[in-house]
């Protein structure tokens, strides 16, 4: 334990997978594989021994019965030591960024000098699930007792019962205002008049900027390659579709308001299995172990709102930051705003534009203001790569801060809205 109050936090490195788009089957890694084909290479490039770490914390939404508690079972495979705790952790899509917040807070108030904190997702691994009356059917038939009351019991046998339910769709459906999150992205997109043809061409760019960044080799340090246990490599992002235009994007109908919806497939965020880590220092770490940061943790911020109208999460939880520290929309350079869907994001970028609702919300005299597409998202977003949830939020702050070092930029803030009615945001300063 150190004595030492307000440490100065700093992001040090970071890796994650390629992100694997579902494709109806078990995709070929399990989140603890996926967390260890990132984090090997990435232990693997640093100085110091990895057993130096305080502790390991791995945000994880939809953990599998054969890993509990994942983020101990990667930091065993990992070779962090016997004595390594970790543990982890869930607030749905703001799981990876909480990690990471988690060990900013554990460092800058000094009971920790070094934190791996990390995301994981296969959603492609998520379960199937009986129907309740399935569930209750099964628990009759195991009390009956004797041939008879079996019998009685089987003759109440249906169909259904044998109709499994995709565990993902329960689980992306809010149990508070029985909304999916589709249908709260059009909550969004009918408030603040956003179009179909506006939502396709933000998703249209997304896919277009991750071809660009893809080519041009500016992830090459973030993603690590992964390899299955068949000797398959994966060694980008596959979702992406860098031929993607307006005419394409036309095609899907709306998927949950059909047939005026502005939400489709093609605007909307894929599901997706992917891993990402990053490793929180304190000044002190960096000195005794010669590192180089990528950039400096300042503020961090959480939210709640109207679960229906989650996806304004970003707006509610980023603008305290902004006005916390005296920052206005143009000071700060580069915006990381996870791409849940088009419209929410879209939603978002005019709830800051829009006078009265920063007046009501915030007390501001005017509007936040206007970001510019060039400082947003600019190697595109969860429209072109995916969303695995437990994920998302630690691969945004960690591409903040490489794209603020590629940019030359100042100030960062990465920000998502979350399942439920939240929002997470995080200040990066550079170096």
């Amino acid at each position: 334990m150190s004595d030492t109050k307000n440490q100065r936090v700093y992001l040090v490195d970071g890796a994650r997978t390629p992100f694997l788009k579902a494709r109806g089957v078990p995709g070929p890694f399990t989140p603890v594989d996926l967390a260890v084909q990132c984090g090997r290479p990435l232990l693997a490039r640093q100085t110091f021994d990895r057993t130096l770490f305080d502790l390991v914390i791995l945000g994880c939404v939809n953990v599998i019965a054969d890993e509990m508690n994942p983020a101990r079972v990667a930091a065993l495979r990992l070779g962090l030591g016997e004595e390594m705790v970790a543990f982890t952790l869930q607030i749905n899509c703001g799981s990876g960024m909480q990690s990471i917040d988690t060990a900013y807070r554990y460092i800058r108030d000094g009971s920790h000098q070094m934190i791996l904190a990390g995301g994981a997702e296969a959603l492609s691994h998520a379960p199937l699930t009986l129907r309740q009356s399935a569930v209750e059917w099964f628990g009759q038939m195991n009390a009956a007792k004797g041939p008879l009351a079996q019998a009685r019991t089987m003759a109440g046998i249906r169909p259904e019962f044998f109709k499994p339910i995709v565990g993902l769709e329960r689980g992306l459906t809010d149990p508070i205002t029985e909304l999916n999150m589709g249908q709260t992205a059009e909550v969004l997109a009918h408030r603040f008049d956003i179009t179909r043809e506006m939502a396709d061409t933000y998703a249209m760019e997304s896919h277009h900027r991750l071809a660009q960044a893809q080519k041009d080799g500016i992830l090459a340090r973030e993603v690590m390659p992964a390899f299955d246990r068949d000797g398959n490599v994966y060694d980008h992002d596959d979702g992406v579709r860098p031929d993607s235009d307006m005419a394409g994007l036309a095609k899907p109908k709306p998927v949950f308001e059909p047939p005026y919806g502005k939400v489709t497939a093609g605007n909307s965020s894929q599901i997706t299995d992917g891993a990402s880590w990053c490793i929180i220092a304190s000044e002190k770490a960096i000195e005794e172990h010669g590192l180089e940061p990528l950039a400096e943790i300042k503020d961090s911020e959480w939210a709640g709102l109207d679960p229906s109208i989650m996806g304004l999460g970003p707006v509610i939880a980023s603008t305290p930051i902004a006005q916390r520290h005296g920052l206005s929309l143009d000071d700060i350079d580069l915006w990381e705003l996870n791409e849940a869907f088009a419209a929410q994001v879209l939603a978002c970028l005019a709830a800051w534009q829009d006078a009265d609702f920063c007046k009501e919300v915030f007390g501001l005299d005017d509007a936040f203001g206007r970001i510019d597409r060039d400082r947003l998202n600019v190697d595109g977003g969860a429209i072109s790569l995916g969303h695995p949830v437990g994920t998302s939020g630690n691969r945004i702050v960690l591409h903040l801060a490489n794209a603020m070092k590629k940019c030359g930029a100042k100030r960062g803030i990465a920000t998502e809205c979350i399942g439920g009615g939240l929002g997470g945001a995080m200040l990066l300063e550079a170096v």
